[in-house]
């Protein structure tokens, strides 16, 4: 059985953005500044990867305190009660004609669990000056909000409604190679304990 590498998130070339329709006429844009995860692949192979994503969802920010606040109230995210937002990957497809991944997996918000697709450029794995191997990747996707019950809207004097429903995600990652797990190992181990 092959070593599992487990790769931290560079939180300084990382983002995590969305965009949503205002007024039916343009696009507000956002995105959350706290986040981590749990990454593993077995050697450099990506398309092995175990992903396990947490967003801090009070740290969400559209440039306008007052909209903040009432994202994070129980119109929308209801951060008391709900202070995280996750994602865990289930499975990755192989490269398609795009020469992206589709990535597969739960998304959980306020409470809701709901399958969910991305799709996933791989920017390449490189050494950086200091001799760190990173890994890059654009992720991409779409959600409706209505799925995870965030339904609050406004209905406009000339007709239409406030804020639309489909809520499009835009990530830049950055992961660093910080490690092996000797999987071998950890099996022999666990079969001793049992001895």
């Amino acid at each position: 059985m092959p070593n599992q590498t487990k790769w931290s998130i560079d939180q300084a070339h990382s983002d995590i953005t969305f965009k949503i329709r205002h007024l039916m006429i343009a696009h507000v844009k956002g995105s959350f500044k706290t986040f981590d995860a749990n990454i593993y692949t077995y050697g450099t192979d990506f398309s092995t990867a175990e992903i396990d994503v947490w967003i801090d969802a009070a740290s969400i920010t559209t440039g306008d305190d007052n909209r903040d606040e009432h994202l994070k109230a129980m119109d929308f995210l209801d951060v008391v009660n709900h202070k995280q937002i996750s994602f865990v990957s289930s499975t990755i497809g192989k490269i398609n004609e795009d020469q992206k991944h589709e990535l597969w997996g739960e998304l959980t918000i306020v409470g809701i669990k709901q399958n969910v697709k991305f799709d996933v450029e791989f920017g390449g794995i490189m050494k950086d000056p200091w001799g760190n191997e990173r890994a890059g990747f654009t992720v991409t996707g779409k959600i409706k909000r209505a799925d995870w019950g965030l339904v609050w809207n406004s209905n406009l004097e000339a007709g239409g409604i406030m804020i639309g429903d489909d809520i499009n995600i835009a990530c830049e990652i950055e992961v660093t190679n910080v490690g092996f797990k000797d999987l071998k190992m950890e099996v022999e181990n666990s079969a001793i304990e049992t001895v």
